[in-house]
């Protein structure tokens, strides 16, 4: 087998590594491999896959990596329940390695998917989650009236809301990706929130302009007021802190 080599229109053999994770992936897909279902004993496997113990070893070292797979000390390798957000989880930490100059256009894609999940949204969040966005909102309205230096705590709350929204997308795949931004966000939210006087009373009047078109369940308006603030994320972008400037200590 053949594949195009990095940086590179030469085509160069396919390790035995790949054809390891090929293997083990056409498994899945044919049903061969179900999720939570063990693997067959290293021997067997390296021969159906036509391949060495060592290159097996290695492949399923790839698939744990990402994922896919789960290896548990005297008790073999299972195929993972294939959660998408776990799944997806490589890919955020490939978006919190990109540099400033990736911000903008990180923060377009987060634009896209977010205003896309608040269209969905508006037509399935349920009253429960309404009420809990609302909870969330007149907390941080508390907040900022009686103590505005809470910025942490603001954060996780702006995170809160955005994932309740996320989650009521009917889209696992699109929840999982919106996941993947979030380590990023809280960071910059951070620096936002120091940096802009008036930036959180600002977010909050934007948040409740997007609850209140989920409540009606307006798509439309949704999208719309959840466009308005991102774009105002994106505006306040060149306050960030620049390469020499340190970031304050935040695990998200």
């Amino acid at each position: 087998m053949l594949r195009f080599a990095r940086g590179s229109a030469i085509l160069a053999p396919m390790s035995r590594t790949d054809d390891v994770v090929n293997g083990i992936k056409h498994m899945i897909l044919n049903g061969d491999l179900q999720p939570g279902e063990r693997l067959p004993v290293e021997k067997e496997l390296a021969e159906t896959l036509g391949v060495s113990r060592g290159s097996l070893r290695e492949g399923v070292r790839a698939l744990s990596i990402l994922g896919i797979l789960n290896s548990r000390q005297g008790d073999g390798t299972y195929v993972t329940d294939l959660d998408v957000s776990q799944l997806l989880a490589p890919m955020g930490f490939v978006v919190d390695l990109q540099g400033d100059g990736q911000t903008l256009h990180l923060h377009a894609i987060r634009r896209l998917l977010e205003c896309e999940a608040a269209r969905l949204a508006a037509t399935r969040i349920t009253d429960e989650a309404l009420k809990e966005a609302e909870a969330l909102l007149e907390e941080a309205g508390r907040i900022l009236d009686e103590n505005p230096e809470a910025h942490e705590r603001i954060i996780e709350i702006d995170i809160a809301f955005h994932r309740i929204i996320a989650a009521h997308t009917g889209n696992p795949v699109l929840t999982g990706m919106i996941e993947t931004f979030a380590s990023r966000t809280v960071r910059e939210r951070l620096w936002r929130s120091l940096r802009e006087e008036g930036i959180d009373r600002r977010t909050h009047g934007e948040h409740n302009a997007i609850w209140r078109a989920l409540k009606y369940h307006d798509p439309d308006a949704a999208r719309i007021r959840m466009a308005n603030h991102l774009l105002g994320v994106e505006d306040s972008l060149p306050f960030l802190p620049g390469p020499d400037e340190d970031e304050p200590p935040l695990e998200s």
